[in-house]
């Protein structure tokens, strides 16, 4: 959700919601969101808001090692980028860890901590732990993991149920125990996707809990969490009773559902709740994520094809813990295996080189650390074809990251001064910061657009007031548009402040007419065709090279899943086709050898 909208409400929660515990609003995907999408800086966001909420806690998600990115960084940039969150607002930072891994969490609980803040670690849920047929995560295995967080220095533990797994009598049995072998304030986060989620929290609360996670009503439920409103409500009267104002809720309630029309072509179409969320196990948080992913690759009407198949990769896997980055990378692989109508079967035992996605290749070399009971050998060396995997916790292998170059770097390709928070970014989004700083020289700060305008434009005759700065605001009436221009460009007629204005701009309708790509002829070997329609980042090869089989060639990213091709076979290349920049469809051919 962009800033804009947020702020508009942010002083109401201040004066009228104080009694909430937290507000969890950053970190996690909103960090990566923000700048990719809504073309907005995270920290002016963070910034912005704590002036208005001085006075509830700011709760943000910390993946551990991966901060907020999707691979294991230095240790150094995720000290970094804590001790620089914790300066921006946040209090409280909710640290997990994609497999459970406890090194992994021991670096970010000592991070959190050297900063001076409140650090709520987390056992990831997933499986059920009622289920006798299930032992590889029963209840030891979570009191276990509980009570080394609790050694490790945790102020709060969470227990964080990213797919809304944890059924009420599984809740009653789980914070029960907790609550007896653990001596910290429980958190318990939840996602409602199979509709039953309250029934979880209303057992939790009977057994002591000390916070759960809601949403408002309008956009609670579902891939979401449970409604506040409801849950204050089943509360009233009751020993657990919130004390929450109902009339704040509704009034606050009234805002959101306005607001949440403004989103509606980004909603998934999921309309009820989700009956296999127990089967395929895939996060809340991931789940608009992933349809959005699947229709850029031209897979919206196979959806439940991806949802069966999110389960099997998982079971290929051997059953791990699925949250951000570990979901991503189930995620990515059912993607691409639905895209390429690949059976399980043909990916464990089958002889043809495939291009697998990064984030798959990342995971079996141990660059997220190793799940609970190992890899798969078989499909681990299949996919890691010879390379050796890592060992251990992998920052402790990684190089430090040199600051003071990658800020002379940074400099240099926007050509500004940085300051820290930058360079932090930079290190964790190499390739999204640069394009969101490029973007913000040429364009300011979008955030102050109001949302229809930056979303759908505006219609003519429509007039709308920006406020650039404290006591500055503009007023922009748009006009009309005039007829295009031979180059494909028009002029666009508006006034600003009351005075008669023109720009020229693009018409991407009229700029797009491009002739359609040669595709690459099915079954033949000399043709390298794109395996999935995205945009191409890399290019590894070159006209005239020998490449041997294995080698790199390209590599292609499509909403945030990068695959990496490869040769099938050693020989020639007569001639590459794209260049870096370059968006191809499905079948594209890439790359030519020579016969």
């Amino acid at each position: 959700m962009r800033t804009y909208d947020m702020l508009r409400i942010a002083r109401f929660y201040a004066s009228r919601l104080s009694g909430l515990f937290s507000l969890e609003m950053w970190g996690g995907a909103t960090f990566d969101v923000s700048m990719r999408f809504l073309k907005e800086s995270p920290w002016d966001r963070l910034a912005e808001l704590r002036e208005r909420v001085p006075n509830i806690l700011f709760q943000m998600l910390l993946r551990s090692a991966s901060a907020v990115g999707y691979t294991n960084y230095p240790d150094n940039v995720v000290h970094a980028f804590v001790k620089e969150s914790a300066q921006a607002g946040i209090d409280l930072f909710r640290v997990f860890d994609a497999l459970n891994g406890v090194p992994n969490l021991q670096l970010a609980i000592e991070a959190v901590r050297n900063s001076g803040m409140l650090c709520e670690a987390a056992i990831c849920y997933t499986g059920d732990l009622l289920d006798s047929n299930r032992t590889k995560y029963d209840l030891k295995y979570y009191i276990t993991l509980a009570k080394q967080l609790e050694k490790l220095g945790a102020n709060l533990l969470a227990i964080k149920d990213m797919a809304g797994l944890v059924k009420p009598y599984a809740a009653r049995k789980l914070v029960h125990a907790l609550k007896q072998e653990v001596g910290l304030p429980v958190h318990f986060h939840t996602h409602d996707a199979a509709g039953g989620q309250i029934a979880s929290y209303l057992k939790a609360a009977e057994e002591g809990v000390s916070v759960v996670d809601c949403a408002m009503a309008p956009l609670s439920g579902m891939t979401s969490q449970p409604s506040m409103y409801a849950l204050v409500a089943a509360l009233r009267f009751q020993p657990r009773d919130t004390g929450l104002d109902d009339e704040a809720m509704r009034e606050a309630g009234d805002y959101w559902q306005a607001v949440r029309g403004l989103y509606s072509p980004f909603e998934t179409g999921q309309l009820a709740p989700a009956g296999d969320v127990y089967q395929n196990e895939m996060p809340g948080g991931q789940y608009t994520n992933l349809y959005a992913q699947g229709a850029s690759l031209g897979l919206e009407e196979r959806w439940p094809e991806v949802c069966r198949m999110y389960a099997e990769v998982n079971q290929m896997f051997g059953d791990i813990v699925k949250v951000t980055p570990t979901s991503k990378v189930v995620g990515d692989m059912a993607l691409f295996m639905v895209a390429n109508n690949l059976t399980p079967a043909e990916v464990i035992d089958g002889t043809r080189e495939l291009a697998f996605p990064e984030s798959v290749v990342e995971f079996f070399e141990g660059r997220l650390g190793e799940p609970p009971g190992g890899f798969p050998e078989k499909l681990q060396k299949r996919v890691l074809r010879g390379r050796t995997p890592m060992t251990g916790r992998p920052g402790a292998s990684m190089a430090p990251a040199d600051f003071a170059a990658t800020r002379t770097d940074l400099e240099k390709l926007i050509g500004r001064p940085v300051n820290d928070r930058e360079v932090v970014t930079q290190l964790l989004y190499p390739r999204v910061f640069p394009e969101y700083a490029l973007q913000e020289a040429k364009y300011s700060d979008l955030s102050v657009l109001p949302t229809p305008a930056f979303f759908y434009g505006m219609e003519a005759g429509e007039e709308i007031s920006i406020d650039i700065e404290r006591g500055k605001t503009l007023i922009v009436k748009f006009l009309t548009v005039g007829d295009p221009h031979e180059d494909g460009s028009r002029t666009v007629f508006f006034e600003l402040n009351g005075q008669p204005r023109e720009t020229v701009v693009m018409d991407k309708a009229l700029a797009g007419r491009v002739v359609g790509r040669p595709k690459a002829r099915p079954g033949n070997p000399l043709d390298v065709g794109a395996p999935m329609p995205g945009l191409v980042v890399r290019v590894l090869a070159v006209a005239g090279e020998e490449v041997t089989a294995g080698q790199k060639l390209f590599s292609l990213e499509a909403m945030k899943m990068e695959t990496t091709m490869v040769a099938e076979k050693a020989g020639r290349v007569a001639e590459v086709l794209v260049q870096a920049g370059t968006q191809v469809e499905a079948g594209d051919l890439l790359l030519r050898f020579e016969g």
